[in-house]
């Protein structure tokens, strides 16, 4: 059953987990050819959905296993119109595309919520763009145009909200803010952040989260950081400030590499999951809303694991050693 939107329940307090990086999982860990990044495809067959179903499945055993709400995201992230077209879709392809994923992750959500694990379905929306530059901008109002149609067919599904990720500079993502407010949809912002701990167009993320709040009267139910690892961004949230209560999730990637050495990698890497979780507990300690728990490029559901051990150690099953062991060996069978 859909939530009612004004009422998401991630808003009210308590952890909700993601899942990891989708599409480097994909790629790497399932050998699946991906054009353009672009995972949507899978979703229109029974083999694919077979495929995602499997990806999903321990992210969601986990939450609920720990009793934990859950965040779970459309394999849209690269179904705009230039894009789309890249990989020879129409607007109307698209739109059933988003449509049939709603309808797949209403179908995960019916197998594995519960009360104590409720499960949010969130229509995603990915940057017109590369996604790691900022390039090829667009002004508030040609944002608000481009993503319109995307938000009005998820408005007009179970979709509970939606999140834009990936956003490489503030324009967009009033735009998007912007579409979402004229059609009554909640709406998450998620920038990615250079190295430096700034959006890939020079923006800090304080003057970015600040321009968009002020020219959409506060619009987003909250911002994320994704796609970046900890260390190109522990420093910027030390900074003080009230914007810092707006930051309610945090998706990192397991590399520490840069953008532009993670986009020429022939190999994946997955990082130390159990460094990356006891980073996210240093950060929990400084981003004081921070509540949705998840991974980008690189993490798999080890990581997602770590990072829940590391920041909700109360959700973990009472007996640590057979449930890491139950973890290892579902891992073994998964990867």
């Amino acid at each position: 059953m859909a939530l009612h939107r004004s009422s998401l329940p991630q808003l009210s307090g308590g952890d909700f987990l993601t899942d990891g990086g989708l599409e480097t999982s994909l790629v790497f860990h399932h050998g699946i050819d991906l054009p353009c990044f672009a995972a949507f495809p899978l979703v229109m067959s029974e083999g694919g959905r077979k495929t995602l179903r499997g990806y999903f499945k321990p992210y969601l055993e986990t939450a609920k296993k720990r009793n934990i709400g859950f965040i779970l995201d459309t394999v849209t992230w690269r179904t705009n119109t230039d894009w789309g077209a890249r990989l020879g879709y129409s607007l109307q392809d698209l739109a059933e595309v988003q449509r049939m994923s709603v309808m797949f992750a209403c179908e995960l959500r019916d197998d594995y919520a519960t009360e104590r694990t409720p499960i949010i379905i969130n229509g995603i929306l990915g940057p017109r763009g590369d996604g790691y530059k900022a390039d090829a901008t667009m002004t508030a109002g040609e944002a608000e145009q481009y993503h319109a149609p995307q938000i009005e067919v998820f408005r007009d599904t179970a979709a509970d909200m939606v999140s834009a990720m990936t956003l490489t500079y503030p324009e967009e993502a009033i735009g998007i803010v912007r579409a979402a407010q004229a059609h009554g949809m909640p709406v998450a912002i998620s920038f990615t952040l250079e190295t430096d701990g700034r959006l890939p167009s020079g923006h800090t993320l304080e003057e970015a989260i600040r321009r968009v709040d002020a020219t959409t009267g506060s619009g987003p139910i909250y911002y994320m950081i994704n796609c970046a690892h900890p260390t190109h961004f522990e420093s910027t949230v030390m900074s003080a400030g009230a914007w810092r209560e707006r930051i309610k999730g945090i998706r990192a990637n397991a590399s520490s590499l840069s953008h532009a050495e993670l986009d020429a990698a022939t190999e994946l890497d997955p990082g130390d999951p159990e460094d990356l979780g006891r980073r996210y507990r240093a950060l929990r300690d400084e981003l004081t809303q921070m509540r949705i728990l998840g991974g980008c490029c690189g993490t798999d559901h080890r990581h997602i694991i770590a990072i829940c051990e590391a920041c909700n150690p109360s959700a973990t099953r009472s007996s640590d050693t057979f449930a890491r062991r139950r973890d290892e060996e579902e891992i073994a069978t998964t990867l």
